[in-house]
């Protein structure tokens, strides 16, 4: 920001009082001639009015100046924001998309040990079925020792 001009801290407006209104021609000047009439209507400016209307020229680029750089100043602001921000969602985006890569890695490798473990389950299921079977053979062939048992006992008992 530019600093103020002394008039402007002090609280008074740093722009010239308006000039008054130009003067209405009087009755009398009406009277005369329409040349004289016209002469009379368009008076020509006085030096210190010009001085004002420089004056108030000047305050008026002055202030334009200002509010330009202010609007530079702005527009400098938001760039670097902007710019700020698209980094971050850059990163962000970088940092999303690791983190998707590594959930599927770890996806994957969960997927692959729970497919063996299935498998291990149904290879051990076929094995119990054959179980079964081994199980019916043992129970035969312990009803066969036990008769065997039996009557190899009814033979030593023989007096």
């Amino acid at each position: 920001m530019e600093a103020m001009e002394p008039a402007t801290a002090a609280g008074e407006s740093p722009d010239p009082p308006p000039s008054p209104p130009p003067k209405e021609p009087s009755p009398a000047d009406t009277s005369s001639s329409s040349a004289s009439a016209r002469a009379t209507q368009a008076p020509a400016l006085e030096p210190p009015a010009v001085r004002e209307v420089a004056a108030a020229m000047e305050a008026v680029e002055r202030d334009a100046a200002a509010i330009a750089e202010s609007y530079a100043s702005l527009f400098a602001s938001l760039r670097v924001a902007l710019s700020n921000v698209t980094s971050t969602s850059a990163e962000n985006v970088e940092c999303l998309g690791d983190v998707v890569g590594r959930l599927q890695e770890s996806a994957l490798e969960a997927s692959s040990k729970g497919n063996k473990y299935i498998n291990s389950c149904l290879r051990l299921n076929e094995e119990m079925r054959g179980m079964e079977s081994l199980a019916m053979q043992l129970k035969i062939l312990r009803k066969n020792v036990d008769s065997l048992d039996l009557a190899v006992n009814q033979l030593l008992r023989l007096p």
